[in-house]
């Protein structure tokens, strides 16, 4: 799978972190808090959102809330924060991949549809930060995922021709979103969207069920 690969980027949720679950209850939280009715297909549309267009996309919908899109993201990072820095565990191998990348000298970025916040804490706080040439988040580019922006952002920035970069990618919008960039992409299983699992394996070119696989070579090649 490293074969000929001079970067990795990575994104965050789901992919190198088991986190999507801190946003189910951040929005059940949000829901109760203003008695919202939430419409069909509501957080379908979200999928690769940045953090900024899925504020956004709040506001849009849910006009009780009445806060200012800038409000809205400090209150939620503010409801997450915690949970990001203490709670939220890393996906199994992780550590032990990317001190196999800083050992092979493969440039190593991230490229999340996070809030920066909440990605940097949790990488300071597990101690990995270490390991990231760069951090890009899609609230740092003109659009988020499906568009490759924010891949092409941080390949650009780890000085890397897309076509050298391999992608880590836990659901359909971000694998397109790397492949879109040009790039070669791993999915990776998570429970969160294992209802897409055979959407995932469609469109990447790689499958592991944790980092471990590449170790083991027991990834699956798509």
């Amino acid at each position: 799978m490293l074969e000929n690969v001079k970067a990795v980027i990575f994104d965050l949720d789901g992919t190198l972190v088991d986190s999507m679950w801190v946003w189910t209850s951040v929005d059940h939280d949000y829901i109760e808090k203003y008695n919202l009715t939430v419409p069909e297909n509501f957080y379908a549309v979200m999928e690769g959102m940045s953090f900024t267009e899925t504020a956004q996309h709040f506001l849009d919908t849910f006009p009780e809330i009445t806060l200012s899109l800038e409000d809205l993201k400090r209150e939620w990072i503010a409801m997450a924060e915690e949970k990001y820095c203490h709670e939220v565990p890393l996906k199994k191998g992780v550590r032990e991949f990317l001190a196999e990348l800083n050992n092979r000298g493969i440039r190593t970025g991230m490229a999340t549809s996070n809030s920066r916040v909440l990605a940097e804490g949790l990488l300071e706080s597990n101690g990995i930060r270490k390991y990231f040439d760069t951090i890009w988040t899609s609230c740092d580019v003109k659009v988020g995922k499906p568009a490759p922006d924010v891949y092409l952002k941080v390949a650009s920035e780890l000085q890397v021709q897309p076509k050298d970069c391999l992608v880590f990618e836990d659901v359909p919008m971000g694998i397109l979103a790397g492949k879109n960039a040009g790039m070669k992409v791993c999915a990776v299983e998570d429970t969160f969207s294992e209802h897409q699992r055979e959407k995932k394996r469609e469109l990447a070119d790689y499958y592991i069920q944790d980092y471990d696989d590449i170790k083991t070579k027991n990834y699956e090649v798509l």
